[in-house]
């Protein structure tokens, strides 16, 4: 019946005859036995005895690789006897019937055993039970595996070293981490995982002073273990994310700065992690901002045409959100997040150039709105932190890039932006917020040998503000001019905010007449500021202020002397460019009084700076107690609760008393 069944076609026969032939098994299992004792005798399969030759051979290669490792690491393979008893006693049939399974299972869909019933009242229980059963089917990571690990990947073998770094790679998704364990695995993964998949690949040491990297895709190893790699540095990046402690951070983002070649052979884990390297790089701590801004160095010098496009665009906006508020404690972040975005734009001019164009025309349109509308929400948009962290990061970028024909024509429309923006509201309360617009035009000035005039609107301050006229109340804390953009009522009426002012109004003036210095026409550059020091020291009474510039009066004097003399020696005329340019290198060589009073001056300044931050330090350590003082309400109580008590104290007697000596005067 069989034999009718498998000679005769499905279509052919009838119900009854296919009801009495499909049921009985065993003659099924006899007939399949029969045909394929038959086929087997007739026809001969040379690619699958080719197939499965080369998976004997497989088979025999380990278990030399196992037979060699009893000699040369006898401890590893007791470890093995006593652990893994699986792996010692691995043979080729065993290999070649779970293959044959696999196939067998991907060809053939197979029925389940048991059907499950739709009852309500058991979904709770057959979840719990699918939990446990995963949570026994997970491996739990040890402290001995992880030595099993350390201990595979110090073999010479390749296969060995390949098997541990596969097992490594899928940790992620079939292992448990029990806490203590943790930390023990990513110091693992980071001292070991790198050399040994260099070593897997078989990828050469690059040579001293060799900048072009060695990328893994160049192996011919890769694409056989391009996958495992790719879960690997996947996991890498999901960890970065999930950490909050900053030492653990920085720990792993050294190591993914020397997985960096292995990122650019993976262009979707590369950007994430870039993702990853940018959020740290302006929200993390010192030391992670710093690692992290060398990881994004690297590959945008690798991978420019790829990436630096993406990351110039998301590094600014990182820095506009991470700018808002601006602190003694933030400041450093941010000067900080200032110069290293330069140095990135500085990778690229081309594309630098769209970046800071489209940039500063957008800062441009606030302060247009601002100037037209006059309205409080437009002159929000330019007074602000944001806006004045924008402006100095562009004085930083075209500074920093200079000399260059390419962002040279930015630099006019820049300090248009800068001089509008200080003349949009010109009272005394935005006065913290002209003298950052002026440190960042003396900055601009200063390095792309640009002639920005800054000094009229420092020498403004000094002919509006009443310097003789008693401050209203006293102030204990000093006024911080480098984290506030305006002053308050009350701050303009303490002796503070004028202690300060002059303070700030000597440091930039000397600073701008410092990056002019050896310049040529440095007496007439320097001539209307001697006139208003001269006639301020006139008007001005105080003491204090009055030292201040006639110190800085008698400094700029004596460089214009000193720059007066040597141009009478000089023997070329003014029209003589490159002779002017030769005269002015030979000066700033030699040195002027004012450059060698201003660098003595720099390093008092910063000193002072830093015994000033420290003390504020330890008085905030300080838990000083406070006076608790009475309320109104309070005090008129207490006098309705003592009013009768002493009557001869009352005021009308004391008005009796001064009319009486009113009359006798009389």
């Amino acid at each position: 019946m069989c034999h009718l069944f498998l000679c005769r076609k499905l279509e052919d026969l009838s119900v009854d005859e296919f009801m009495l032939s499909g049921f009985d098994s065993d003659e099924e299992d006899a007939c399949e036995d029969e045909e394929s004792t038959q086929q087997k005798g007739k026809m001969k399969k040379p690619a699958p005895q080719k197939t499965s030759d080369k998976k004997q051979g497989k088979a025999s290669e380990h278990k030399d690789h196992l037979s060699a490792l009893k000699s040369k690491d006898p401890e590893f393979y007791e470890f093995l006897q006593e652990n893994d008893q699986k792996l010692l006693n691995f043979d080729d049939s065993d290999s070649l019937e779970d293959e044959d399974e696999d196939e067998e299972e991907r060809m053939y869909h197979r029925l389940p055993s048991q059907l499950e019933e739709a009852d309500e009242d058991d979904d709770e229980e057959e979840s719990e039970k699918k939990d446990a059963k995963k949570s026994k089917e997970a491996t739990k990571v040890t402290e001995a595996m992880i030595e099993n690990w350390r201990a595979g990947l110090r073999l010479i073998s390749d296969t060995c070293v390949q098997n541990r770094i596969g097992l490594m790679c899928s940790l992620t998704a079939s292992y448990l981490f029990p806490i203590t364990v943790f930390n023990s695995l990513v110091l693992f993964c980071i001292k070991y995982m790198h050399a040994a998949l260099n070593k897997m690949l078989k990828l050469k040491a690059p040579e001293q002073g060799q900048k072009k990297l060695i990328l893994p895709s160049s192996s011919p190893r890769w694409q056989k273990n391009q996958i495992d790699i790719k879960m690997y540095v996947a996991g890498v990046v999901q960890l970065l994310s999930s950490l909050t402690q900053a030492t653990v951070i920085a720990a792993v983002l050294r190591h993914a700065n020397q997985m960096v070649p292995y990122y650019l052979c993976l262009p979707k884990q590369c950007r994430h992690l870039l993702k990853s390297l940018i959020k740290h790089w302006s929200t993390g701590e010192e030391t992670v901002r710093v690692l992290a801004f060398l990881a994004l160095s690297k590959i945008c010098r690798h991978k420019q045409e790829i990436y630096l496009n993406s990351v110039l665009k998301q590094m600014y906006i990182a820095y506009v959100k991470n700018c808002k508020f601006t602190s003694p404690n933030t400041l450093p972040m941010i000067n900080f997040m200032q110069r290293t975005l330069a140095e990135m734009y500085s990778l690229d001019t081309q594309v630098s150039y769209q970046h800071a164009f489209i940039y500063i025309r957008q800062l441009a349109i606030h302060l247009r709105n601002a100037i037209n509308l006059k309205k409080k929400e437009t002159y929000q948009s330019v007074y602000n932190w944001q806006y004045v962290h924008c402006l100095y990061l562009w004085c930083r970028v075209l500074s920093t890039i200079y000399p260059n024909e390419v962002l040279e024509p930015l630099i006019y429309p820049l300090c248009q932006v800068i001089i509008g923006c200080i003349k949009l509201v010109p009272i005394s309360r935005y006065y913290p917020l002209r003298l950052h617009c002026v440190r960042a035009i003396t900055l601009l000035s200063a390095n792309t040998k640009t002639y920005v005039p800054a000094l009229p609107f420092l020498l403004e301050i000094l002919q509006r503000e009443d310097f003789n006229k008693k401050p209203g109340r006293m102030s204990i804390k000093p006024i911080n001019f480098a984290v506030i953009l305006k002053l308050s009522k009350t701050n303009l009426q303490e002796k503070a905010y004028k202690d300060g002012l002059v303070e700030q109004l000597y440091d930039l003036i000397l600073e701008y007449f410092h990056t002019q210095a050896c310049s040529i026409g440095f007496p007439e550059l320097a001539l209307p500021t001697i006139v208003q020091l001269k006639a301020f020291l006139k008007e001005c009474k105080v003491a204090n202020y009055c030292k201040q510039m006639r110190q800085l009066l008698e400094k700029i004097q004596e460089n214009c002397s000193y720059i007066t003399g040597r141009r009478q020696k000089a023997a070329f005329g003014v029209a003589d460019v490159t002779a002017v340019a030769a005269w002015e290198k030979q000066v700033a060589e030699e040195g002027t009084p004012l450059t060698k009073y201003y660098s003595q001056w720099k390093k008092l300044r910063e000193k002072e700076i830093q015994l000033e931050i420290s003390g504020k330090e330890r008085m905030e350590d300080l838990n000083l107690p406070e006076i608790k003082r009475k309320k109104a309400e309070e005090k008129k109580a207490n006098k309705k609760e003592f009013k009768g008590l002493f009557e001869s104290d009352s005021d009308d007697d004391g008005d009796d008393l001064f009319k009486s000596k009113g009359k006798a005067s009389c």
